[in-house]
């Protein structure tokens, strides 16, 4: 099946979407390789005309007793991890039509008791939540900023945080950061000013990352990276912002955080291949280096694992960079398979799933 998404796993499963033959497909494969099921979630819509585009770029969420899945035709549904279908439905017949210039990119993210999706877009932008075994409408929370044109556009996933036994859902795109309570949606705070000169183009792709209580959030076409400290009430754009740098952003790959170091790799012209380490809390530069150069970008995001980050080129190769030195080190370059790969790498129990365009492999010692 064909799909950009990024692989879930629960124990021994492992859940893509994909499309097939004109339907939008979920499918669970064993550690092993073999296919456990597949099932249909209504009739797919193709991608955008280019390697990267797919109906079906969401990432599949799971807690181990649901599977989810969503897809740029507005299809949302659940299985059991058996394959169980337990419901089933369309967002875009539901509350409007997508009016994205791309492709459909953010996927479902799970609270203790709902799936939540966000659709931000030109037109009427929401969050909603779903109980995730019934998937009845649990709550939908308007997120309409005034950006404008294509700034209104995301594709950035939410980020699911826990403080002090309360979650928080933390969005980025339209212009803004906003977070939101998780039992009902209403907003806590929101971060504004991220395009103070009103482009009309700034429409976000990298999702913000968020530890030890700062959402790092990438911006401005990865023109900006910005730190905000969660907290406050209202807009805290003059009291919450930690740093913010020019440069050391991207505009496709969300950052990683390990450690008090942020991980960032660039995409765009000239700059792309170049990673930044940075530190959380002053947004300073502890390193920075440019990956071999080739005529493809990078799309995937970066992961970091055992000490080490590991970054996904477009053709398949990925390199093993250093996350603990303090300067910039290089330790591996590998190519599996010289196939087209926007997923991002998945690390479980010693070992790499990785997702080309027409393959899933298992790499393990």
């Amino acid at each position: 099946i064909r799909g950009a998404s990024t692989p879930a796993v629960s124990g021994d499963r492992i859940f893509l979407t994909g499309t097939e033959n004109g339907q939008n497909v979920v499918l669970c494969v064993g550690r092993d390789g073999k296919q456990l099921w597949s099932k249909t979630l209504g009739s797919s819509i193709d991608g955008k005309p280019g390697k990267d585009g797919t109906g079906a770029n969401p990432s599949a969420a799971t807690d181990g007793k649901f599977v989810f899945g969503y897809f740029k035709s507005g299809d949302f549904g659940c299985f059991t991890v058996d394959g169980e279908q337990k419901w089933h439905h369309n967002l875009q017949k539901l509350y409007g039509e997508d009016t994205l210039w791309w492709d459909l990119g953010t996927s479902p993210v799970l609270t203790s008791d709902a799936v939540v999706i966000a659709c931000m877009h030109s037109g009427p932008s929401y969050l909603a939540a779903f109980a995730k075994e019934s998937g009845e409408l649990k709550w939908k929370q308007d997120r309409n900023l005034g950006a404008p044109e294509e700034a209104a556009q995301s594709y950035a996933t939410p980020v699911v945080v826990t403080e002090n036994g309360k979650q928080t859902i933390v969005v980025l795109g339209a212009d803004h950061v906003t977070a939101h309570a998780a039992d009902d949606g209403h907003e806590l705070w929101r971060l504004s000013g991220m395009n103070p000169n009103n482009d009309k183009y700034f429409r976000s792709i990298a999702s913000a990352a968020v530890a030890d209580g700062i959402v790092v959030a990438p911006y401005s076409r990865g023109g900006t990276l910005t730190a905000i400290r969660m907290g406050g009430q209202g807009d805290i754009s003059k009291s919450h912002v930690i740093w913010s740098n020019e440069g050391t952003s991207g505009d496709v790959p969300t950052p990683a955080i390990c450690n008090g170091r942020v991980y960032v790799c660039r995409d765009g012209g000239e700059n792309r291949g170049m990673v930044d380490c940075l530190d959380l809390q002053t947004g300073k530069s502890i390193w920075s280096g440019q990956l071999k150069k080739n005529r493809h970008t990078f799309r995937s995001s970066p992961v970091v694992a055992d000490g080490r980050v590991y970054l996904t080129r477009q053709d398949g190769t990925v390199f093993v960079v250093d996350a603990q030195a303090d300067s910039f080190k290089v330790l591996a370059e590998n190519t599996i398979a010289d196939e087209h790969t926007t997923a991002t790498p998945v690390f479980v129990d010693g070992k790499i799933l990785l997702r080309t365009d027409t393959h899933l492999y298992l790499i393990g010692g």
